[in-house]
């Protein structure tokens, strides 16, 4: 057996630590520039964009861009509704999507094969195609709520929520987490006469943390990133997410360190949710992934 040579061992570590240092700089390179960006004024901003003083802390700083963000534009109750659209979307997707899936893997009735593949194949339908027919539904279907009874659900935050609790990916990624638990476990739950709801709470979920955190990151950022429907289905201000919220920096005059200030505000709660499954995220991408 040839010996292993410990400069060469080194050279190689040395270069592949490098190559991990170099894609993190280019990760980090973004939001690294968004927090410079927002302390300096806008022609200190621009000058720098062509050297490296872009990335740094240098030049005159100051809290004034955030200051006037939240002067133009209404920033905590943007980042509220969103908050509040996100959240809700990801925890009721999380219960539907998972029994759904509960019913696909461990249920036998009749059709499910075929609704499932349906299911799939609306992954490939573009949003722009649906988003005025779901439009003029939304806008005639009835709501019980606390006002009482009413027509349409424009203007509202279960307008915002409600059409994005089930989609085909979330679905899918139970599916296939479940189908990789041991059927031994569902055999010896239901010899002792356990129910298939008692399964699903007690034994099945329990297992199922790290597709519980891809779910939740993914659904998260694409609720948390919506653009398009809110700004067709939502017109008073009260409702607006941060997204829609961009364009008041864009009216009048382009103000880009205050634009920097509100990405920077923005940008917090979704980098908070990733902090804190990040652990269990990483561990669903290396146990599981999407298997066939």
């Amino acid at each position: 057996m040839a010996a292993v040579n410990p400069d060469n061992q080194g050279l190689r570590l040395a270069v592949r630590y490098a190559v991990l240092i170099l894609i993190a700089l280019i990760f980090i390179g973004p939001i690294l520039f968004m927090v410079m960006s927002s302390f300096k004024p806008d022609l200190q901003l621009l000058q720098d964009t062509s050297s490296l003083r872009a990335f740094l802390p240098v030049g005159d700083l100051s809290l004034e861009n955030y200051r006037e963000a939240f002067q133009r534009a209404p920033v905590r109750l943007f980042v509220i509704n969103s908050v509040i659209v996100t959240g809700a979307t990801v925890v009721l997707s999380l219960i539907v999507c998972s029994l759904a899936a509960f019913s696909f893997v461990y249920l036998d009735w009749k059709g499910r094969d075929v609704i499932l593949s349906v299911i799939l194949a609306t992954l490939i339908i573009p949003f722009e195609t649906i988003a005025i027919p779901l439009l003029l539904l939304v806008s005639k279907l009835p709501w019980i709520g606390l006002e009482g009874f009413e027509i349409g659900w424009l203007n509202s935050y279960r307008v915002q929520i409600i059409p994005w609790i089930a989609d085909g990916l979330t679905i899918f990624l139970f599916v296939q987490y479940f189908k990789s638990l041991p059927g031994e476990l569902i055999e010896a739950s239901r010899v002792e006469g356990a129910t298939w709801f008692q399964i699903y709470m007690r034994v099945v979920m329990p297992l199922s943390g790290p597709v519980l955190a891809t779910a939740a990151i993914l659904k998260f950022l694409v609720m948390y990133n919506q653009y398009l429907w809110p700004l067709i289905v939502v017109q008073q201000e009260q409702y607006r997410p941060v997204m829609v919220g961009l364009q008041y920096f864009f009216q009048l005059n382009t103000a880009w360190g205050e634009i920097m200030a509100y990405l920077t505000l923005i940008t917090v709660p979704v980098l908070g949710f990733y902090l804190v499954l990040q652990r269990a995220f990483i561990a669903s991408i290396a146990s599981t992934g999407v298997k066939g």
